[in-house]
């Protein structure tokens, strides 16, 4: 066979033979989680895709169009990256416990386990903790591989119990325990990062530092590099407390102001889940963006709209818990598919081609 030659396209009736069973499960994983939320008292809720403000995080990157006024006058809009900001609007607007099913967009993301246009679950608790939504993920996961009746999350020759009581660790003992590398050092009470001297830890254990490396590129480095290849595996991993630096939309702790109520979730070494103890201060949030579409234009050269609206929201925004999971993935490592095209019933037609 010509190693070359294109593979057959998806719609191909003996490529979706192959499929289905995984789209089976797919769907018998969506109607199990819908009954999940909706035995917890959530309320489903469906968000527009087309946004002023895709979002504001430096390195995501999103789709543009624009739209054309009944007098032909054109607007820019944005296919979402997520509904987390509609999401919050309506729990301002008075909603208590929310589920959305959202198409979600972002561009240059393509491979095993990124495609342009995906599923992401969004949940959120008003006046609920964070560790909640742990807890609402322990059980989902379990949920998922009890539907497809395999009993465990796998990834290309990696499994993960979901039945096993979760792995929870801070990033900072991470850090620690996979890298050798004292992360809080690094960091300021008041959430500033030192550059320099996180550059130097990363040198003492023999890590690639470039010059124009920011702490937040160093800070990435080594997740991806030393600790993300350990996570998960055996039982599921909940890796909390991101630095403040890196917070996104999470409130600072409590506890440590150094560090942020944020977790993500991990099965098999793949990230499934990012979930915060929400940020409900609008001029902290603003900062926040504007230093995140800083970075965007200094690698990018481009920026995003900041949504004024959302920011007005969360002046109306009670305390809340929220989390993102990426569905697709799930139901990939539920049903123990290698790419997550399989797991999609009518894949992004390839470009570039």
């Amino acid at each position: 066979m010509n190693s070359s030659a294109k593979a057959s396209p998806w719609w191909t009736p003996s490529v979706h033979a192959d499929r289905r069973p995984l789209l089976i499960g797919r769907n018998a994983i969506q109607a199990a989680l819908r009954g999940f939320f909706a035995r917890e008292d959530f309320i489903e809720v469906d968000t527009a895709v087309l946004q002023v403000s895709p979002g504001n995080e430096a390195h995501l990157h999103a789709f543009a169009t624009e739209a054309l006024t009944t007098d032909g006058q054109k607007a820019p809009f944005y296919l979402h990256t997520s509904p987390e900001f509609a999401c919050k609007k309506l729990l301002a607007a008075g909603e208590e416990r929310i589920s959305c099913f959202a198409h979600v967009y972002r561009n240059r993301e393509r491979g095993p386990l990124h495609h342009p246009e995906f599923t992401m679950l969004e949940w959120y608790r008003a006046g609920e903790s964070y560790e909640s939504l742990m807890m609402d993920c322990v059980r989902i996961l379990a949920l998922a591989t009890e539907t497809v009746k395999t009993g465990k999350l796998a990834y290309r020759g990696a499994e993960s119990d979901p039945f096993a009581g979760p792995e929870r660790t801070s990033v900072a003992e991470a850090f620690e325990r996979h890298a050798g590398i004292d992360l809080l050092a690094s960091v300021v009470a008041d959430g500033s990062t030192d550059r320099d001297h996180l550059a130097a830890e990363m040198k003492r254990v023999g890590m690639r530092v470039a010059d124009d490396d920011g702490w937040a590129d160093l800070f990435s480095r080594v997740l991806v590099e030393k600790i993300e290849p350990h996570l998960g595996f055996g039982r599921i991993t909940i890796l909390d407390e991101y630095p403040v630096s890196e917070a996104a939309l999470a409130r600072p702790s409590a506890r440590d102001s150094r560090v942020a109520e944020r977790f993500e979730l991990y099965a098999c070494g793949v990230e499934l889940a990012n979930g915060f103890g929400e940020l409900t201060n609008a001029a902290e949030q603003r900062r926040r963006f504007e230093i995140e579409m800083a970075e965007k234009a200094r690698v990018y050269g481009e920026t995003y709209p900041i949504d004024e609206d959302f920011l007005a929201a969360l002046s109306l925004m009670p305390e809340a818990s929220g989390i993102a999971l990426g569905f697709d993935r799930l139901v990939m490592l539920a049903t123990g598919a290698s790419r997550i095209d399989q797991v999609l019933w009518a894949p992004v037609a390839e470009y570039g081609r």
